[in-house]
């Protein structure tokens, strides 16, 4: 199994969810909102999941070995922190941005 695509969907800069990620597999499977969030031991993914009648939380889809899930964590972790650069980036650039104007009465 090949993670051939990670696309970060949305970032957010306040609360413990961090942002929502979907993953291609082998140019063939999909995975969508896999959650990166920041518990109190750092950041971990949080799989797709729906609530039960008894109010628990049960996960759609997981990896079964700790091997693959690392790596989907690492690659998951990796694409995350580019996103967060490039919007720092992105942010830093329209501060700089110069709103003089000239004009002549």
């Amino acid at each position: 199994m090949i993670i051939t695509d990670v696309r970060v969907r949305k970032v957010y800069p306040s609360g413990k969810m961090k942002g929502i990620v979907s993953i291609t597999l082998d140019d063939e499977f999909v995975i969508h909102d896999i959650k990166v969030i920041e518990g109190q031991n750092g950041f971990f993914v949080a799989m797709p999941s729906r609530k039960t009648p008894e109010g628990d939380f049960k996960d759609i889809c997981h990896p079964i070995s700790s091997v693959v899930r690392q790596k989907m964590q690492e690659v998951i972790f990796a694409a995350y922190e580019k996103a967060v650069e490039e919007m720092k980036k992105a942010q830093d650039d329209s501060e700089k941005i110069d709103l003089e104007v000239d004009y002549e009465d």
